[in-house]
């Protein structure tokens, strides 16, 4: 391994579950999970009701520590942070299981308070999603923690004594809940909301659910939605879903759910509790939308260790572009760089007399940065791999259906193969997409077409002259563009079918120094 790169080993001493993820950063800045392991804990049921977490129970987990202890050895990580959430923090012997684990296993534990917990949450939301307002909502297996964003800033939280183990294990007596005691439940959660009256004071924002209880919604909600994207992060559920699946898995036995696609086995028992705190809060809180983030508080806590002084990203698209364009340098950077100021250029001169969205200029900019970036897998057909890479390389700040359409705007060829393209995403794209799609597709050609060559002859501002029916280009030259304008003139034609729009091409060369 390169001693440029650094390693962030996070640990994560949850109520339901142990993790750990290994994430590296490389020469550059730019940075990726390389490794991520999880363990089954239940720490929440393991609680006495003096509320002591025995010796036995404590040292249970050692094994799992001690091993992740020495993950992070063995894979090079320079800094680990191991932090404990509800079960450790509210426990009436805290300190004690703090001194026998580190004891035991070398690390230095952190118990995080709620608030704490809460912020870590925020910051793996706010650095992943495009999100300006909205509520949070995190259930884990011993706490659930509401946050309140405006603005992208956090403004409001707390962190519920209740969550997806310890709700279970508190109120289901007997192999399923009862009516009472699914009442019940939402009783004690609409007590808690009443002690944060602004819970219910900020109607109509979307809620983004973390943790597990959450994350398997939308696995199950994917699966049976037969959804064309591998992606789990910033999946929305659709509306009335979340009340759905409440009736359908509190009706069926527990045998019944393990047979539900995308529900796993170790969840089944707990995931009705989970799901009706989400539920009564959601609705409490007039909540417009659910959206899933795959990022969470582990993320909160790689993005604080990561950059401490500003752990929030200014521009979460651009951080997620650049990163990507990091990570595979195989990519021709400057060309690319050129190909973006070439399209948005053309973009700004064609678009006013377009109904084009007002993001196709964001979408267009980000399939000119990261088309070629499949060539970092094989340079042979690698726009292939580059529409995969877009879909799966977790750009965040689009949605789905954002991400799809820059993937197809990066890989077009022509307006046929589009069309076939965009059946497989019938489900997600609107009927307008496709003419989008081609649209833009058209305009990055154009652009790619200018710097055909890779050698950038074609100066970065370019003279625009357009009327409703022909753009003159006057192209200045560092260097003769004799490449460049053999791609264009092949192009001419295709580009006036899709646009509607004749060019007309000037270059004079003339010299740098």
């Amino acid at each position: 391994m390169s001693n440029l790169a650094a390693r962030i080993g996070i640990i994560d001493i949850g109520s339901n579950s142990i993790r750990l993820v290994i994430y590296e950063i490389n020469a550059h800045g730019a940075y990726r999970v390389v490794s991520e392991h999880k363990d089954s804990a239940r720490l929440s049921e393991r609680m006495g009701p003096d509320g002591i977490l025995h010796n036995k129970d404590i040292i249970s987990i050692v094994p799992i520590l001690t091993h992740y202890a020495r993950l992070c050895q063995s894979q090079f990580v320079t800094t680990v942070r191991a932090v404990a959430t509800a079960a450790v923090r509210n426990a009436a012997n805290t300190s004690e299981i703090v001194r026998i684990l580190e004891e035991q296993t070398g690390l230095t534990i952190e118990v995080l308070s709620g608030f704490e917990e809460a912020r870590y949450g925020y910051l793996g939301v706010i650095n992943s999603m495009d999100i300006r307002n909205g509520m949070i909502i995190d259930i884990g297996g011993g706490s659930t923690e509401v946050s309140l964003v405006k603005d992208r800033e956090l403004v409001q939280s707390v962190s519920f004594p209740f969550g997806a183990v310890n709700t279970t294990r508190q109120f289901m007596k007997g192999a399923n809940l009862t009516d009472q005691e699914m009442a019940d439940i939402r009783k004690m959660v609409h007590e808690a909301i009443a002690s944060q009256p602004w819970i219910m004071q900020s109607p109509n924002l979307p809620m983004v659910g973390l943790g597990g209880t959450i994350r398997t919604l939308g696995k199950m909600s994917r699966k049976r939605n037969n959804y064309p994207l591998q992606l789990a992060h910033n999946y929305v559920m659709k509306p009335g879903e979340l009340q759905e699946f409440s009736i359908l898995l509190s009706t069926l036995t527990i045998e019944k759910r393990k047979k539900i696609d995308g529900l796993a086995k170790e969840r089944v028992d707990i995931i009705v509790p989970g799901l009706l705190i989400l539920e009564t809060i959601f609705e409490a809180a007039k909540s417009s939308s659910c959206f899933i983030s795959g990022s969470g508080l582990r993320d909160g806590l790689f993005f604080e260790t990561y950059n401490p002084k500003q752990p929030v990203k200014a521009n979460v698209l651009e951080a997620s572009i650049q990163n990507i364009l990091t990570l595979h340098p195989n990519a021709a950077v400057a060309h690319v760089r050129h190909v973006d100021i070439l399209a948005m250029q053309l973009y700004d001169a064609l678009a006013p007399s377009t109904d084009i969205d007002a993001r196709g200029r964001l979408l267009l900019h980000t399939a000119a940065l990261l088309y070629r970036i499949g060539v970092s897998v094989h340079y042979y057909q690698y726009l292939k791999h580059t529409e995969y890479m877009i879909q799966e390389a977790h750009i965040d700040g689009l949605s789905h259906r954002e991400i799809v359409i820059a993937s197809l705007i990066a890989t077009f060829k022509t307006k046929n193969r589009t069309q076939q393209q965009a059946l497989v995403y019938k489900d997600l794209l609107l009927e307008s997409d496709v003419n989008l799609i081609i649209k833009l597709g058209a305009v990055l050609k154009l652009a790619m077409a200018m710097d055909a060559s890779e050698t950038q002859p074609i100066h970065a501002d370019i003279r625009i002259q357009r009327n409703d029916t022909s753009m003159n280009l006057n192209l200045l030259c560092a260097h003769n563009p004799f490449l460049e304008l053999k791609e264009l003139n092949t192009f001419t034609k295709d580009f006036d079918k899709i646009w509607g729009i004749k060019l007309k091409i000037q270059s004079e060369v003339f010299s740098m120094k």
